[in-house]
């Protein structure tokens, strides 16, 4: 089954509405057609999402967190979070918080992958984090192009792939066909793309090239992307 994962970016315990990585500039988010509140336990009420990510901005910001509120929600659904994870401790510390750690590559190295996913088989994700297509990473082993870094990836007992172009989120620009398109075929895993799904078109684009899931947001919100595609029921 094709996954539609509700997106929850939190930020000083308010669900914000991310634009193009620039984390500065995200506000509260409003207008949506679907929920009335900005507040994280509001939407998990309201949508019943089967399935969630979440971001902590305060904790990948170094400013906080929100491990709490985390917590509360992974009471209510399945969650996978991304807290900045640069260490086996925030490893263990996002393991307590939510079923799925997410280990994006703008925080984490390629080692700590390693050891997470022989520490936490089959709770691992590895977030492909790029703008541009460009892999966003401070270790020099990931330095490489993201269907290559995908390949090493194979190996190592992760749960999915997360391909997340920070440059297309919360702007409904729509997908980028080829590239996922190659992502999908020399992958041994799971993949799920993030950034810029604009509506059921490219949910269906997804499908047919392979792609497991879609982390979705914005589109849900504006009504593109109908609710009950994300719900438990």
């Amino acid at each position: 089954m094709f996954r539609i994962i509700f997106v929850l970016d939190i930020l000083n315990g308010t669900a914000v509405h991310a634009i193009r990585g620039e984390r500065s500039k995200y506000q509260p988010v409003a207008g949506s057609k679907v929920c009335n509140s900005s507040a994280p336990l509001d939407m998990i009420f309201t949508l019943a999402p089967r399935e969630v990510y979440i971001a902590d901005l305060d904790r990948l910001q170094h400013q906080g967190d929100n491990f709490e509120l985390i917590k509360e929600i992974s009471g209510k659904t399945r969650t996978m979070a991304d807290i900045g994870v640069e260490n086996m401790n925030d490893v263990e510390k996002c393991a307590k918080i939510a079923d799925t750690i997410i280990l994006g590559t703008e925080t984490a190295s390629f080692d700590l992958i390693e050891k997470a996913a022989v520490r936490f088989p089959g709770r691992i994700n590895v977030s492909i984090d790029m703008k541009n297509r460009k892999v966003l990473t401070k270790d020099r082993n990931m330095e490489v192009e993201p269907v290559e870094l995908v390949k090493r990836l194979n190996d190592h007992e992760i749960r999915d792939i997360i391909v997340l172009e920070l440059t297309r989120v919360g702007t409904g620009a729509g997908i980028d066909e080829g590239f996922l398109t190659d992502i999908a075929a020399v992958s041994s895993h799971n993949v799920l793309v993030g950034g810029g799904i604009k509506d059921m078109d490219d949910i269906e684009a997804l499908k047919r090239i392979g792609i497991s899931g879609a982390l979705v947001a914005t589109a849900v919100h504006s009504g593109k992307i109908p609710a009950d595609l994300i719900r438990t029921n």
